[in-house]
């Protein structure tokens, strides 16, 4: 049977997933996309090709994805740059993982690499993608724009400070490249635009990719390492969830497609996390009001990155309202039954039957009798679907072992990632 097609645009599912890292502070504004629209800028400048640009254009928007938590962001944001490598090496760990991003996986994991004079070309045994220091200039101009003074007014002394590092730390064609674009105002006024991200869809080569289901499930697989990597807390929920979500699905009677709809639902649930800093998820004391208000904003996020598109729609309302309940007292929509599609009832279960079942750092998971007992008392407040809390009740033992067999997996790949991070930092400091 042939698969599916969905006809994808990669700048829109990128542009969603760099929308909401930066919502992570106020400071950090459209980081993501201000260095995008500057390293395609550069790309345009310095004659390269259509497919180079749009590598640079998705590398620039997701070059920073590996910096989880807030203060890493932040520090990011600072010139001079203390520590550029792990969070280099764990976006590209990430976006290797995904076979269309290979190439932009190399750019990012060379992007804070300095020039040396042509030292720079290579690091360690392996060759650095000239994209990457485009990147990292692109970068480091973004970083000294500041939103307090009228960006014209700041650009001679931006190329000061660059043009001074000029072979040291950057490549003297790139900065050659950056001064004939900084004569432009456009580009400057573009690059601090509220509407950034229409202006790279307006200016810059669109490339739509036409991703079978498969290719889309790989995709949110991708996202689901960038969500639940960000904290051992976290590691493996989203795995656990997908596959409760599937088993209730085939139970319920949806179809081999409709299940790989939810399957992709379950890894975008909690897609919205990307904009909560990992120094809220790993709290490990009560949150207090203000982080929780925080956390709650979540859901909502992950609704307003996934509802522009069209192909997803039901992903989108599966995914996204997992946390409202039938009787209104859910989040962030207060939705009351009628409002809420099966797919949408069935990720709400088996978001809550992931929660209490799974071991997190500092704590175990409920035993059968506490989560079912939890479960039923959720049902007797009409929160969540009767007939699918039963089906877990009569497939208990079989979804738990689902739900622990795919969670594992997950921990493993987590455990796996950070040991080649750790590895590859010490070989690249």
């Amino acid at each position: 049977m042939a698969s599916h097609k969905l006809r994808v645009d990669m700048f829109d599912l990128v542009a969603a997933i760099a929308r909401i890292v930066d919502m992570m502070s106020p400071a950090v504004g459209s980081h993501h996309m201000q260095v995008a629209y500057l390293a395609d800028r550069l790309g345009e400048e310095l004659k390269l090709s259509d497919d180079e640009r749009f590598e640079l254009l998705i590398a620039g928007a997701l070059h920073d994805i590996g910096a989880f938590s807030l203060q890493d962001r932040l520090d990011l944001l600072e010139f001079e740059d203390t520590k550029p490598g792990e969070h280099s090496i764990a976006g590209s760990l990430i976006l290797g993982t995904f076979k269309p991003f290979s190439p932009m996986a190399r750019l990012v994991k060379f992007h804070h690499v300095p020039w040396e004079n042509g030292r720079g070309a290579t690091q360690g045994d392996e060759s650095v993608p000239m994209g990457s220091h485009i990147i990292h200039l692109a970068d480091r101009v973004a970083v000294q724009i500041s939103r307090k003074a009228p960006i014209l007014g700041q650009v001679r002394g931006i190329c000061d400070t660059i043009s001074a590092q000029r072979g040291e730390i950057f490549v003297p064609e790139h900065v050659d490249a950056l001064l004939k674009i900084a004569t432009r105002e456009y580009i400057w006024l573009d690059a601090v635009s509220e509407s950034i991200e229409v202006i790279l869809r307006r200016n810059v080569l669109r490339q739509k990719r036409e991703l079978s289901i498969e290719g889309l499930v790989d995709f949110a697989r991708l996202i689901c390492r960038l969500i639940d990597f960000k904290s051992e807390f976290t590691a493996s929920h989203s795995n656990g969830v997908a596959a409760t979500a599937v088993q209730l699905a085939k139970l319920t009677g949806f179809s081999r497609y409709e299940r790989s709809l939810i399957e992709i639902a379950a890894y975008l649930h909690d897609l919205g996390k990307l904009a909560i800093p990992s120094e809220i998820i790993e709290k490990q004391n009560a949150l207090t009001e203000e982080e929780w208000f925080i956390m709650r904003s979540h859901v909502y996020h992950t609704f307003q990155a996934l509802e522009p598109f069209e192909m997803l729609k039901a992903v989108s309302s599966w995914g996204s309202l997992h946390q409202e309940r039938l009787n209104g007292t859910g989040y962030p929509f207060g939705l009351m039954a009628d409002d809420l599609p099966l797919g949408a009832r069935i990720m709400a279960v088996a978001d809550v039957f992931t929660a209490l079942t799974e071991d997190r750092p500092y704590r175990q998971g409920m035993n059968p009798e506490s989560t079912t007992a939890v479960l039923q008392a959720m049902v007797d407040a009409d929160e969540l679907d009767k007939n699918l809390v039963d089906l877990v009740f009569k497939n208990y033992e079989a979804m738990n072992e689902t739900r622990e067999t795919a969670q594992k997996e997950a921990t493993r790949e987590y455990h796996a990632f950070q040991a080649v991070l750790h590895r590859l930092c010490k070989i690249n400091p």
